[in-house]
């Protein structure tokens, strides 16, 4: 009878009832989509007219920026990025193809990644942004970069 009880009890108490939950990582293509829409308006187009104020839209204050650009180590903050944006000769008014691609986007609740290649003047550069979603809006925390031969 204790064994019928036992065996009972164990068919009626799920065997996972003290297992441990795991939070389910959720990608929203809602916010893939803002994202999308963050880097071609502000991002792209603020690298491209030399607009500091779009990219101080985009870029957390405290975000840095690392990388090399024809093998030479880089590093700026993003005050210092968006201020040599504003002093040099934008792609638009050089004359000079601009061709900004976005690869991917991955979302995962209020972070998210972006690889992009934007060929500008003798540079084939490859982005990868991180963002975060702070009150409200996409920021780019954090930038790193190469230029790689095309």
């Amino acid at each position: 009878m204790k064994v019928l009880i036992v065996m009972a009890w164990l068919f009626i108490v799920p065997i996972n009832s003290y297992a441990q939950k795991i939070n389910v990582m959720k990608t929203d293509k809602t916010e893939e989509t803002a994202i999308k829409n963050v880097i071609e308006q502000l991002y792209f187009k603020g690298i491209y007219e030399g607009n500091t104020e779009l990219l101080k839209e985009i870029f957390h204050k405290d975000a840095l920026l690392f990388g090399d650009i024809k093998g030479v180590p880089y590093y700026k903050t993003a005050a210092q990025y968006i201020e040599g944006v504003g002093s040099r000769v934008s792609p638009e008014k050089s004359g000079k193809d601009f061709k900004p691609t976005i690869i991917s986007i991955d979302v995962i609740n209020t972070i998210a990644t972006a690889k992009l290649n934007v060929k500008m003047y003798d540079f084939n550069y490859y982005n990868f942004i991180t963002f975060h979603k702070i009150d409200g809006k996409w920021l780019i925390v954090n930038k790193t970069l190469t230029d790689v031969e095309p």
